[in-house]
């Protein structure tokens, strides 16, 4: 009776104290954020793995906090299942101009394929919280024994260069032969998040090879535009590599200018600005016709949409051009997601009160060879009236008034 007393003495207590106050869910907004996100890559080492870091503007200048590093179960896991700080970490930060890097290794045997990791310099709450350097671990990255660095051996940390861009792939081991694979580049644009799948159309479901090269893995490459595979040995690790025109993700000519707009104009229109006698001259106008004539307005127009366009390109390029992706065209249309929530296999972008109106994305992951962190919409009819309203203020030059 004494147990049993106990525990109604112990319900009682908890019910008049209210309902339990959960934490709130980690928010993953600012990882999309350009120009504030931690970078990340990895290279297997034997028995460790080396996590390589990029921090923006210099932000790990913060010399007297430790580096803490975490291992989860999941991204919207409550608790670590482990934590650690990384011994001189602060001894080993490189500065490289606008940008500090840093690389530690970590046991792989704390490391579990479908687990995730988190790292941020100072207390425990930065490194649990969306604002740190998350990491899914999938067997590409607790296997993959290379990573692509520049012409001055720096750690790439993208998954994209441009054709002729000297680039390198450094591994582990050395003295090993590099095959690399070339695919057609994708120029195929995400459909519409309330399109279904009757005007979806037939999706390709294989890539054709166009051509394969042999190299030796310690030296330096140029390659020519395609989709790569690239991979040590005949059947070493891999890793795909996009590998594009011009000065991507910059946007240089006619064609790159125009194609974007698919997002917010007509088949027609887009045809007009393609067969017009000075193609870059004929976008201006375009959007001089949507600014009502406004120069001023025209100007901001042009550089809200391509700098959308170009941010999408360097968050999402993987397969294909970040801009092509489903993620990368709400991105362009919508803007930076106000909140992101992710959980097992999903990713939810919610914008709360655009324009008056609300809404939930989610995103399931679909990995591939060549983007392994790569996530499909859920397309839905209920998202037609949101996006047509955000077109709308494109198409009325009222995104700029907006200031979305």
């Amino acid at each position: 009776m004494t147990n049993l007393a106990s525990l109604l003495l112990l319900l009682l207590t908890l019910l008049a104290a209210g309902p339990l106050q959960s934490a709130p869910r980690r928010d993953f907004a600012n990882q999309y954020q350009p120009g504030r996100t931690v970078e990340v890559d990895t290279r297997r080492e034997g028995d460790s793995l080396r996590v390589y870091l990029r921090f923006p503007n210099r932000s790990a200048q913060r010399r007297q906090v430790p580096l803490r590093v975490m291992g989860w179960l999941d991204f919207d896991a409550r608790r670590p299942l482990w934590q650690d700080t990384v011994r001189g970490a602060t001894r080993r930060l490189r500065t490289d101009g606008d940008v500090d890097r840093l690389s530690f290794a970590l046991p792989i045997s704390r490391l579990v394929s479908g687990h995730a990791l988190s790292v941020a310099f100072g207390e425990a709450k930065d490194a649990m919280s969306g604002d740190a350097a998350w990491l899914r671990l999938t067997p590409s990255t607790l296997n993959r024994s290379f990573i692509f660095i520049d012409s001055l051996s720096r750690p790439l940390m993208r998954r994209y260069v441009r054709a002729q861009e000297v680039f390198g792939v450094d591994a582990y081991a050395p003295s090993q032969t590099l095959n690399a694979y070339r695919y057609p580049l994708s120029s195929l644009a995400a459909a519409p998040p309330m399109a279904t799948s009757s005007t979806l159309g037939e999706q390709p479901r294989t890539l054709s090879l166009q051509d394969s090269a042999r190299f030796n893995a310690d030296q330096l490459l140029r390659l020519p535009a395609g989709l790569y595979l690239l991979r040590l040995g005949n059947r070493g690790p891999s890793q795909g590599l996009l590998v594009e025109e011009n000065r991507f993700p910059q946007l240089t000519t006619a064609d790159e200018l125009i194609a974007p707009l698919i997002y917010v104009s007509t088949s027609e229109e887009r045809q007009k600005l393609f067969d017009a006698p000075d193609p870059k001259k004929a976008v201006d106008y375009f959007w001089l016709g949507v600014a009502d004539d406004d120069q001023n307005k025209a100007r901001q127009l042009i550089r809200m949409f391509y700098s959308r366009v170009i941010a999408a390109s360097q968050l999402f390029s993987a397969h294909k051009a970040g801009w092509l992706t489903d993620r990368g065209m709400l991105f362009q249309v919508l803007g930076a997601p106000e909140t992101v929530y992710r959980s097992g296999n999903e990713e939810r972008w919610v914008y709360r009160g655009y324009q008056s109106l609300s809404s939930t994305f989610v995103f399931r992951a679909k990995p591939s060879i060549f983007a392994p962190d790569n996530y499909e919409l859920v397309r839905r009819p209920e998202h037609e009236f949101l996006w047509y309203a955000a077109v709308e203020l494109w198409r009325k030059g009222l995104i700029a008034r907006a200031g979305q």
